[in-house]
C-alpha cells in the first residue's frame, strides 16, 4: 500500500511549498500521476485526504485535484515520439508489472516504432508530480 507513502509525501511537499510562498490556507493542489507510476487511483485520491493533518488549519477546505499523466517516449536515435500502446508494452501483463516497478526495464520490452530501436528517454508518464499548490497568504483576500 504504498498510495499511502505517496500521499503523506505530496502533503508534505505542498504544506513545503506554501511555507516558503507565505501561504496561511491552502485551497487547491494539483497533481500529476504518471502512467508508468500504475498506482491505484481510488486508493491514492481516499490516500490524500487521510493523510492531512486535522491540526493543521491551512488544509481545513483543501481540494486535491489529481489528473493522469499519459506516458510519453521519445527515441534517441530517430527523434520519435511515441506512446505505451506504439511501444507495445502489455501493462496488463509481466510486462506492465515489471515496468511498473522499474520504469528503466520499458528498454527491454519497447522499440521505437519508426527506427526499432529499444534506446529512448521517457518524456512524461513517470511518478507523481507536484504540480501547484494555490491558496491565500496572510495579506491576501479570500
Amino acid at each position: 500500500m504504498h498510495e499511502l507513502a505517496l500521499a503523506d509525501s505530496v502533503v508534505k511537499a505542498a504544506l513545503s511549498a506554501a511555507d516558503e510562498a507565505g501561504m496561511d490556507r491552502i485551497s487547491r493542489i494539483v497533481v500529476k500521476v504518471g502512467e508508468l507510476q500504475q498506482i491505484e487511483r481510488d486508493l491514492f485520491e481516499f490516500s490524500l485526504t487521510t493523510v492531512v493533518p486535522a491540526q493543521d488549519s491551512r488544509l481545513a477546505d483543501v481540494v486535491f485535484d489529481v489528473t493522469d499523466e499519459p506516458v510519453l517516449f521519445r527515441c534517441r536515435p530517430c527523434g520519435a515520439s511515441y506512446d505505451r500502446d506504439a511501444a507495445n508494452i502489455d501493462s496488463a501483463g509481466d510486462e506492465g508489472e515489471a515496468v511498473h516497478f522499474i520504469p528503466e526495464l520499458s528498454h527491454a520490452f519497447a522499440r521505437c516504432p519508426s527506427c526499432a530501436s529499444p534506446d529512448f528517454d521517457i518524456v512524461a508518464g513517470r511518478g507523481i508530480t507536484l504540480r501547484s499548490v494555490e491558496g491565500t497568504g496572510d495579506d491576501e483576500p479570500e
